[in-house]
């Protein structure tokens, strides 16, 4: 069965950096934008970035633009967020997600209803 897997999340403090993975199996990973998205406490779950099948296109939320970086590697069946000067609005459970697309397939990236598959999540704290 298809499993995505985030990895890499912890407790870092503010202005410092992480690297989410996501390991996916089960699937043609290929064929799918990936997503991550957040949900910090007491809050909906929020779109963070997304990054086409073939890595030649990615979309961000403007909260995180300048600071995240979103990459894959289609070898290794892995999506990867980097993030780089945490603010405390950070503190989330971080989830990856899975877009199965078609051709040129691509709008309404942010909605996370598109998406077919979810990790589990990892949590990122950012301490003062």
């Amino acid at each position: 069965q298809v499993q995505l897997v985030e990895s890499g999340g912890g407790l870092v403090q503010a202005g410092g950096s992480l690297r989410l993975s996501c390991a996916a199996s089960g699937l043609t990973f290929s064929s799918y934008h990936m997503g991550w998205f957040r949900r910090a406490p007491g809050k909906e779950r929020e779109f963070v970035a997304v990054i086409r099948q073939t890595g030649d296109r990615t979309q961000y939320a403007d909260s995180v633009k300048g600071r995240f970086t979103i990459s894959r590697d289609n070898a290794k069946n892995t999506v990867y967020l980097q993030m780089n000067s945490l603010k405390r609005e950070a503190t989330a459970v971080y989830y990856c997600a899975a877009d199965l697309s078609f051709g040129s397939d691509w709008y309404d990236q942010e909605n996370e209803h598109r998406y077919d598959y979810w990790g589990q999540g990892t949590q990122v704290t950012v301490s003062a």
